[in-house]
């Protein structure tokens, strides 16, 4: 059952869900890779997933995610303010 958490959260929410699969677990976690290998084969939307215990990866992934939608945000109210006034 390693991994297998954020394809559930990924078809219950709405919002994109960043998977981090660690390097410990219980059982036979293979270093982690068992996690990952399961986080990769999710058949979920909007499940995105970085390396093994990188933190630093899924906070890039969420700055890019962020910042991507407030600059969409920006130029839909530029589009609309520029469409209203002509």
């Amino acid at each position: 059952m390693d991994g297998a958490l954020p394809s559930v959260v990924g078809g219950l929410v709405n919002t994109p869900v960043i998977a981090v699969p660690t390097s410990v677990g219980y059982g036979a976690s293979f270093g982690g890779v068992s996690a990952l290998l399961t986080m990769l084969n999710t058949c979920s939307p909007g499940v995105g997933v970085v390396n093994i215990d990188n933190g630093f990866g899924a906070a890039a992934m969420a700055f890019k995610m962020i910042y991507s939608s407030r600059v969409a945000a920006a130029a839909a109210a530029q589009a609309e303010a520029s469409g209203s006034s002509a």
